[in-house]
């Protein structure tokens, strides 16, 4: 059968219609892949994974070498309560009227409670904490950041150094890595961790507070025997409660024990912004012979006794200033007697370390141990000379 002339003519014009609407069709999808191909496709709709993926991102912009460090030693962090037994006086008993009669029996023992701060050192349990806060104590126990709360011995403490080791029986522990605090710089960025108030109570986490190391190797005179130096200053804020937690660098190593604070005046108890740490290099060789005897053996009288110089001491004795002390007493048969030391001499120098005044002195000697040499440059008569001896356990 063959088709007409029309009908050639009418299936020609049908095809070449068609070839145009595909060749159109392809063009339109062609050009809109150029053009959109690349952008982002908007809709209505977020799935889980991208907003999971959205908040990883905003919180990892957020992080900083601070945080980071937090989170490093965070869990390492204890809150510590003490029960320690006191002999409280009744005042009634002060009179010389009573006492003659009564002695002490008026006085009272009374439980008193207290709570401070402290942080592992190592995964079997071993703690550090100031011996004002668990020196004396008769019951220790330790709240770490899981909520669980386990008894600890004391091992060993220092009432010189302020120091003290606990244990509790744990193990597999996140503990905190020791820093050099010889290395520290004024000025860069540490983190004070701890239980002020009591707070870490209320959920099992310690309080974090952020400043800067204000000065080094700072002398910090103190109520008692206690002798602090090689202190770190810092203006984090360390408050009541805050004694024995640490004090750590921007990389998560602990630098010093936060101790003590200046208040300014004796109506003000709060953080002002002066705050001393132990130095973790001296803590470090406390907690060495800790472990390894139990305490610092410092049962020693050197057998002398000294007065600062003023004006008239230092023109009675021809001398140019008034750096040192002057020798007032030595006992027979003391240490410093057979040693050589007289009345009148005027100790210049304690192993090394310039004595410019009376507290220079007792720090330098307090912080010796039995059997250490003590070698002290003396004048006399306006002549340099040396006194040495070494220590001996008092009977």
């Amino acid at each position: 059968m063959e088709l007409s002339i029309n009908q050639k003519s009418n299936n020609k014009t049908k095809l070449a219609i068609g070839i145009f609407a595909v060749l159109t069709l392809i063009s339109g999808v062609l050009i809109g892949k150029f053009y959109f191909g690349n952008q982002p496709q908007s809709n209505n709709f977020t799935t889980i994974s991208d907003k999971q993926e959205s908040q990883q991102k905003i919180s990892d912009d957020r992080q900083t070498a601070i945080t980071r460090a937090i989170g490093k030693v965070e869990n390492a962090i204890v809150g510590i309560n003490v029960e320690e037994v006191r002999e409280v006086r009744n005042p009634f008993f002060d009179d010389p009227f009573f006492r003659q009669f009564f002695g002490n029996q008026g006085n009272q023992k009374q439980v008193v409670r207290g709570l401070g701060s402290g942080f592992i050192i190592s995964p079997d349990g071993y703690i550090i904490t100031n011996d004002h806060v668990a020196g004396n104590a008769t019951k220790i126990s330790v709240t770490l950041t899981t909520g669980e709360t386990v008894q600890a011995q004391l091992i060993g403490n220092d009432p010189t150094t302020d120091i003290a080791l606990l244990k509790i029986d744990k193990s597999n522990l996140p503990y905190i890595p020791f820093g050099n605090s010889d290395n520290i710089l004024i000025g860069e960025w540490v983190i004070a961790l701890g239980n002020p108030f009591g707070l870490f109570e209320i959920n099992d986490k310690p309080t974090v507070t952020v400043g800067v190391v204000s000065a080094t190797d700072m002398k910090v005179q103190a109520d008692g025997n206690r002798v602090y130096k090689n202190m770190i200053q810092t203006d984090a804020s360390i408050n009541s409660g805050n004694s024995g937690g640490p004090l750590i660098d921007t990389d998560g190593n602990v630098i010093g024990m936060n101790t003590i604070i200046y208040t300014g005046g004796q109506f003000n108890s709060g953080s002002i912004g002066v705050g001393f740490s132990i130095s973790i290099n001296r803590v470090k060789k406390i907690v060495d012979e800790l472990k390894s005897k139990g305490k610092i053996e410092r049962n020693f009288n050197v057998g002398f006794n000294i007065q600062g110089i003023d004006e008239n001491i230092a023109k009675y004795l021809g001398l140019k200033d008034n750096n040192g002390v002057v020798v007032t007493q030595v006992l027979r048969g003391s240490l410093s007697d057979k040693a050589g030391l007289k009345v009148e001499d005027v100790i210049l120098e304690v192993n090394g370390v310039k004595i410019r005044n009376q507290q220079d002195i007792v720090y330098e000697i307090n912080d010796l141990r039995v059997g250490d040499k003590v070698t002290m440059k003396i004048l006399r008569n306006n002549s340099e000379d040396k006194i040495e001896m070494t220590l001996e356990p008092t009977n």
